[in-house]
């Protein structure tokens, strides 16, 4: 499929974009040799972190293309009511950093877990590594359909921008996501989000900045679109279950481990607090300007058919190429590139992370001892595997990134979701309630998606994650914990009140 830049591809162009791409890959370079000493280093950066850089690598990893390339065009398609798909991740995010994210950081460093399955076996004790399993297998799943929408994402970002054909684009995507992820482990990825992530807050007040003064201001925008149609701006506009469905996007946070694994390394989570005003911060203003450009966009544009290829999707690349100097338009790109990397590469450490942590070392090797040095070898090689398989599912992907990207998050946060704010807070929860949340959260979110009926009715997230968290519950109330996981997670819960 082929693109028309909206400007030429001029010298400064590249020359922004690859300053932009010099700097990733040199933290990557850089912070090698620390990632390489052990699994735990690679995959968690030994719990060092700023509350800053969690903060917005918390944020960012979460956002991704759906925010900078989806809200964008729904708020094009849709008006000011798309502001309700920001509302609910950003209230439950606040939750996750002040609460959550708190004492998933203490019973993880006092387990020595660094992965979302480790968290769930530790706290069940489960020594028949069922749980385990299943929850790298569901990861493994949704998170190579989470990078291939990035892959695809990457692709549209190039064709809009640069004229190239999308394969062309998703393949560029994934060799520079690839090559700082495998150099530099958890914390290339923590520190490139952090740079990634003040890349997109600039762009995304930036350029709805200089568009709506070029129309004329607010009022005139808001004016013109409602001339073309006076539901676009009216926040009440769509149906009681697209808003319930639209609010519910915010319960995938609590069970996607990019997310969560943030707050698991965090240098003293006490500070945990800071980061949680910092990245709330960061949400509103990322969030209002991607539903900005798409009122701006619908406001210049009119149409879908104005755009590269009548994609919405493209809104974004397009509208920053028609208003900047080639040079800022190849930095503004780089803060498209910066969403889909952002999230990316978090996702394929966390798929990485199940494969080599949870399937080969604790499972398949359980018992015996393998090097820190060969497991860090063998997570920089199935990264690399897992990047491949998502790249042939993102070139051959038919659906639109918004809706390929909330399938995943819908699958993740439904499966995953439940079971953790439970074992963390209940210590009724058993691992057999656990199993239950993993599955029906699993099942639900694949059965009501290919559903038409009942996709068209609500977000398949929503009543996969009530059924989810209805099950683990039940299940566990007709099941035995183990008496000291409850002891344990008490002991925790009374260090978390000092």
């Amino acid at each position: 499929m082929e693109g028309s830049a909206p400007v030429g591809a001029s010298a400064q162009i590249y020359a922004a974009f690859a300053l932009y791409f010099l700097l990733i890959v040199a933290i990557g370079v850089l912070v090698t040799r620390f990632s390489s000493a052990g699994i735990g280093e690679f995959f968690l950066a030994k719990r060092r972190m700023h509350p800053a850089v969690v903060a917005l690598s918390a944020v960012t990893s979460g956002r991704s293309s759906w925010l900078i390339l989806g809200v964008t065009g729904m708020a094009f398609a849709r008006g000011v009511s798309a502001v309700w798909a920001v509302v609910g991740y950003i209230v439950v995010e606040l939750f996750l950093f002040l609460f959550v994210g708190k004492r998933l950081r203490r019973y993880t460093e006092i387990s020595d877990d660094i992965t979302i399955p480790d968290f769930l076996e530790s706290r069940f004790k489960d020594r028949t590594h069922l749980v385990r399993v299943l929850s790298a297998v569901i990861i493994i799943v949704f998170m190579v359909a989470y990078v291939a929408a990035q892959f695809n994402a990457g692709g549209k970002a190039f064709c809009a921008s640069f004229g190239i054909s999308q394969f062309q684009g998703v393949l560029v995507t994934a060799g520079i996501v690839l090559l700082y992820t495998i150099l530099g482990g958890y914390m290339a990825v923590a520190l490139t989000d952090f740079v990634q992530g003040i890349f997109m807050i600039v762009a995304l007040v930036v350029v709805p900045a200089i568009a709506i003064v070029d129309v004329g201001g607010l009022g005139t925008v808001l004016a013109d679109v409602r001339a073309q149609d006076g539901a676009l701006i009216d926040p009440w506009s769509l149906g009681a279950g697209a808003l319930v469905g639209f609010l519910g996007i915010g319960f995938g946070s609590p069970g996607n481990p990019h997310i969560l694994v943030r707050y698991m390394s965090i240098k003293d989570p006490r500070r945990l607090r800071t980061s949680a005003w910092i990245g709330t911060i960061s949400n509103v203003v990322m969030a209002w300007g991607a539903v900005f450009i798409g009122l701006v966009g619908r406001a210049l544009y009119e149409t879908k058919e104005a755009l590269p290829q009548a994609d919405t999707e493209s809104l974004f690349p397009y509208l920053a190429g028609a208003y900047l100097h080639p040079f800022l338009f190849g930095l503004v790109l780089a803060a498209v590139f910066a969403a889909i990397m952002s999230t990316v590469d978090s996702q394929l450490l966390v798929a990485g992370s199940a494969v080599v942590r949870d399937l080969f070392q604790k499972v398949a090797r359980s018992g015996s001892e393998v090097s820190q040095h060969a497991l860090v070898a063998a997570s920089r090689v199935v990264v690399v595997v897992l990047g491949v398989a998502a790249l042939v599912l993102g070139a051959v992907a038919k659906k639109l990134v918004f809706c390929l990207v909330l399938f995943a998050w819908a699958g993740l946060g439904a499966a995953f979701g439940p079971p953790i704010i439970l074992a963390l807070f209940w210590k009724r929860t058993t691992k057999w309630g656990a199993v239950a949340g993993l599955i029906s959260g699993t099942v639900i979110t694949i059965v009501w998606n290919q559903t038409p009926a009942l996709k068209s009715r609500m977000y398949e997230l929503v009543p996969a994650f009530l059924i989810s968290a209805g099950l683990t519950a039940l299940v566990s109330l007709l099941t035995e914990p183990p008496r000291e996981a409850g002891e344990e997670l008490e002991r925790i819960s009374g260090h978390y009140r000092r």
